[in-house]
């Protein structure tokens, strides 16, 4: 399991590094757009003045709500995503039984890459999240930092944000500082300490399984 570190000392380096490294590293795509499944619903939230959008599956009003902590370069995220996630929004979230939040964590300055891409159109969010874990083993092995937001600008244009949207979103200082600072909040005041953690209904958990998931969500829904 991965463990967070705190992003503080690396706040600077994020903020002036991605925006040239993703601007500077188009990628051109050929062939039709994918359409992407699932839509964000949306909360704000605001942190520096500039507003943070909860991305949000499922019944705002559900009984039970679960969010996960995650980062986009962590592996145990990503099976979880793949693996897990499909069955919860299956059996509970689409069902109306779950508010499912997603909220990311930063490892590093790739996390906050993909964050800036999978955030640049709400509307795509999990879609986008969902192409960026099942691509995390080649584009976290990309080599350069040019390579490696070469690769994330691909799942952008492949997801059907035009570059001049991904130029605005991958450049966009505030959003960064934000994104940062929210990031920071969530995680002190949830003790989140690895990821992917969870919260349901205010009590933490750390990664589990789809059976034990299910235990869990099956005694919250009977309370």
């Amino acid at each position: 399991m991965n463990r967070i570190v705190s992003v503080a000392a690396l706040a600077l380096v994020l903020i002036v590094g991605a925006g040239f490294w993703l601007s500077q590293s188009r990628t051109a795509v050929t062939g039709p757009e994918i359409a992407l499944p699932g839509a964000a619903s949306a909360q704000e939230s605001t942190s520096e003045a500039v507003s943070v959008i909860e991305m949000i599956e499922g019944d705002v009003n559900a009984p039970v709500e679960v969010i996960e902590y995650a980062s986009y370069t962590c592996p145990h995220c990503a099976h979880f995503f793949e693996d897990v996630f499909s069955l919860l929004k299956k059996d509970y979230i689409d069902t109306g039984k779950v508010k499912f939040v997603y909220r990311e964590v930063y490892f590093d300055k790739y996390g906050m890459w993909a964050s800036m891409i999978a955030r640049c159109e709400p509307s795509k969010f999990f879609g986008i999240t969902d192409l960026v874990f099942k691509g995390q083993a080649e584009w976290v092995r990309a080599g350069s930092d040019a390579a490696i937001a070469g690769e994330l600008r691909k799942i952008g244009l492949l997801a059907g944000i035009s570059n001049e949207q991904l130029d605005s979103c991958l450049t966009d200082e505030a959003k960064l500082r934000a994104l940062v600072g929210w990031y920071q909040e969530n995680a002190t005041r949830d003790q989140i300490d690895s990821a992917p953690s969870f919260m349901i209904n205010g009590e933490k958990y750390s990664n589990m399984s789809y059976k034990d998931f299910s235990r869990v969500l099956d005694e919250k829904l009977a309370e």
